[in-house]
């Protein structure tokens, strides 16, 4: 029912403490744990730890980066909830400048070119810009430990958007249009000019001609929608008035809901299988293209409630299973706060 998916779906200062809650009870732990490492000689063998000395939780380096995140993001928003002190202190523990020299120290080794390329170099900017954006003295400091790690992974970028010739069209980490939208994000607030003209750039040049997409999703490990992520993307690179005739030639059958498979939510069949439980990742992330369209949509009324209405059938299909199996608690609150507040302020 409308008025039963509605409640469902605000970020209420109880969920944003359930959120930190579950951040907070992994991006410190150890095991299990799936490391993203080339190994160059016995030398290398180490305590996943030993080589990130800050982004060691969670089940991969990717998901601690963006716990932390989320935990930071939430300590802004809602910074008198109970749970917000103790986050405080964890990240006054963690966001240190020993730890990130640790963290350029791994990314400094040759055989780290490729590491966590692109979704990993994406989150850790999205972090460093949520940093940008706290106000009190605390959270400076982290923002200033955290800003070698942030212009290293721009650089990154920077390096790598000349070579990319062709975008990586996918529904998981390997997607250009995600990485391109946080990368976004990251130039946005902390001022950086040049990766802006760089990642628009690639990306007028990758999408700018893209015309009445297929939407032949969901895969079976989708949590990104690759088609809605990228009109969330050129959304930040094209002014409005030519946002507004790209979208309806990209998806010209929106108002007819076609494509029939993106207004539908996934269905997530064991949630205790780490590829399955991404679906519940896909339905969240879908929201949150689906409510950055619709405001590209101001002028489209009946158009963008459409959109709105969709977005909030996704959140309800998986907001409540946020929390349950570690393959998807560690890194679904993340795509629920994305759902439920986005990025930026």
């Amino acid at each position: 029912m409308p008025a039963q998916i509605g409640m469902t779906t605000h970020l209420t200062p109880e969920r944003a403490a359930q959120f930190m809650r579950i951040a907070m009870g992994h991006v410190t732990q150890e095991y299990p744990h799936k490391a993203d490492h080339v190994f160059g000689g016995d030398g290398d063998i180490a305590r996943h730890r030993d080589h990130h000395p800050l982004f060691f939780g969670s089940f991969d380096w990717h998901s601690c980066v963006h716990g932390y995140w989320t935990l930071a993001r939430l300590a802004r928003l809602f910074p008198h909830v109970q749970e917000a002190d103790a986050v405080r202190q964890l990240l006054d523990r963690m966001l240190t400048k020993d730890n990130v020299t640790g963290e350029i120290a791994y990314l400094n080794r040759s055989l780290s070119r490729g590491f966590e390329r692109p979704y990993g170099w994406a989150w850790a900017l999205a972090l460093c810009a949520e940093l940008s954006r706290h106000a009190a003295p605390e959270a400076r400091r982290w923002a200033e430990a955290m800003r070698p790690l942030g212009e290293a992974f721009a650089a990154r970028f920077k390096d790598f958007l000349p070579l990319s010739d062709y975008p990586v069209r996918s529904g998981v980490h390997s997607s250009s249009a995600f990485a391109l939208r946080l990368a976004l994000d990251y130039a946005d607030a902390c001022g950086d000019g040049v990766l802006r003209a760089a990642a628009c750039e690639r990306l007028i040049q990758w999408f700018g001609q893209d015309r009445d997409a297929q939407a032949w999703e969901p895969n079976g490990a989708d949590f990104l929608s690759a088609t809605l992520m990228e009109a969330e993307v050129m959304r930040h690179v094209l002014a409005p008035s030519d946002y507004h005739g790209w979208l309806h030639g990209f998806l010209p059958r929106l108002a007819w809901r076609e494509p029939r498979t993106l207004f539908e939510p996934a269905r997530v069949s064991d949630r205790s299988d780490g590829q399955i439980a991404h679906l519940d990742g896909l339905n969240l992330s879908r929201a949150w293209c689906w409510r950055g369209i619709a405001q590209g949509l101001a002028d489209e009324a009946p158009l963008k409630a459409l959109l709105l209405q969709t977005a909030e059938l996704h959140v309800a299909a998986s907001l409540p299973h946020v929390s349950g199996d570690y393959m998807g608690e560690h890194w679904m609150a993340s795509f629920a706060l994305l759902a439920l507040a986005g990025l930026g302020s």
